[in-house]
């Protein structure tokens, strides 16, 4: 019998740039990045981005499946999300690994799906229809304004439980300009460029006005929750975090759910408002999709706005990987890459596959129907026990917003070419917002 093959040791090309001219181009061009080393390198190639170790990006569903099913102990994605902290704060589900990670996802799990994450669907329908009952007719706009104000409103009630107008205006208004600093470009390069758990970021964690203004807010809110008579019957997910207990009996901490609302915010709040902007800028170039999704949203369907949900989380990638940090070495197909390196489900690469998506670039609800997504060839989520908690959640409320504006009216593009991608922080956006033109129903 003939003895397998030692693995290979050495980690796979990449361009030759230096660290700092990789990074300008990672800021400045991803998908243009990704594309072009995926041509060039294959299923497996290696960026250097400054500051970081080196990163191993992998397109292969085998690759994937093997990152996602490995050893969460060596496969570290806490600590490979280390720069998220400035913002989200040290103790966020996103940046913690281990022990900790596993408590934490068990005591956050429950509110985000079943029964529980679907009593949200009023709500949802309710602030989209108030939110783009004044949307121009017949004159081109921007509708990515409105799906962060629809994804925002809807964490200020779903997850913070905040129905007073009073309150929810001032969270709103300080989140909003906490986010619209946080989520500037130069941002993500002065993140990667400085040290996480330095002194200059935590200076600025503790001292920026706009992060001082949130803390204050979120923790008041926290304490008044935690006084108020009726917290065992509301069904906020705050409310519910409160009163979520670990296998010891042990209660989160306030400085725990101060992280994990800000972790929901930001990844809840964002990702979602850009995979609907998303959604209408790629709907409103193909009318036939249109129609057939106001057609079935008539009839109460789910099949139709589901494909759409999960076709645009395709073809438009928000989030480009799903990283991991090797505390050990660990073995992908023929290679073994050492402790230190970091390994990347590329979600974007994997979504343009042609053997799993022909056709790759168009926009075809209708593959999904044909044939259902599979665990490792769609991934805009990541996978494995860091798949991210919300993802059913944003899939529920991207398809209640699409039904009630598809339900609404007609949409058409405002502009003939298609939108280009844009940053905003971490998630890809279009870079003009997803301009159309609004025809309202006929009422009656």
């Amino acid at each position: 019998m003939k003895a397998a093959a030692p693995p290979l040791t050495e980690l796979p090309p990449g361009p030759p740039h230096a660290p700092l001219a990789q990074t300008l181009e990672w800021v400045r061009n991803p998908l243009g990045m990704l594309e072009g080393c995926g041509r060039r390198y294959g299923d497996s190639f290696t960026l250097r981005l400054a500051g970081m170790p080196p990163m191993v990006m992998l397109a292969d569903p085998d690759a994937v499946r093997e990152v996602f099913t490995g050893d969460p102990e060596v496969l570290r994605s806490g600590e490979a999300n280390a720069l998220l902290s400035a913002a989200l704060g040290p103790g966020s589900l996103l940046v913690i690994d281990g022990a900790e990670h596993l408590r934490e996802r068990k005591l956050m799990l429950p509110p985000f799906h079943g029964e529980r994450m679907r009593r949200y669907g009023d709500l949802i329908a309710g602030v989209t229809e108030r939110r783009t009952a004044d949307w121009p007719v017949d004159r081109p706009f921007a509708v990515a304004p409105t799906m962060r104000a629809i994804t925002l409103e809807v964490i200020m009630r779903a997850v913070f439980g905040v129905e007073e107008p009073a309150r929810l205006a001032r969270l709103e208004a300080a989140l909003g300009r906490l986010l619209a600093s946080i989520t500037k470009p130069y941002r993500i390069l002065a993140l990667l460029l400085l040290d996480p758990g330095g002194p200059t970021v935590a200076a600025w964690r503790r001292h920026a006005p706009t992060m001082r203004a949130v803390d204050a807010l979120l923790l008041d809110e926290i304490h008044r929750r935690r006084a108020a008579p009726d917290t065992p019957e509301r069904e906020d997910i705050l409310s519910l975090l409160l009163q979520a207990r670990d296998e010891d009996g042990r209660p989160m901490r306030d400085d725990q759910l101060r992280d994990e609302l800000m972790t929901l915010l930001v990844a809840g709040h964002e990702t979602t408002a850009a995979a609907l902007a998303w959604a209408f800028e790629r709907l409103a170039r193909h009318p036939a999709s249109f129609e057939r999704l106001r057609a079935e949203a008539a009839e109460d369907g789910d099949d139709y706005v589901d494909a759409v949900a999960k076709e645009t989380l395709r073809v438009r990638t928000v989030i480009t990987f799903a990283i991991r940090h090797l505390a050990r070495p660990f073995r992908v197909g023929d290679r073994e890459f050492p402790a230190g390196v970091r390994v990347a489900p590329c979600v974007h690469l994997v979504h343009r596959r042609p053997d799993l998506y022909p056709e790759p670039e168009a926009f075809r609800p209708e593959r999904f129907l044909e044939h259902p997504a599979t665990t490792y060839g769609w991934i805009p989520f990541g996978g494995g026990t860091r798949r991210c908690l919300g993802g059913a959640f944003a899939v529920f409320e991207m398809k209640t917003v699409l039904r009630v504006i598809a339900l609404a009216g007609r949409i058409r593009p405002a502009e003939v070419e298609d939108e280009r991608v844009a940053r905003r922080g971490l998630a890809l956006v279009p870079a003009k917002g997803g301009r159309v033109l609004w025809e309202p129903a006929p009422v009656g």
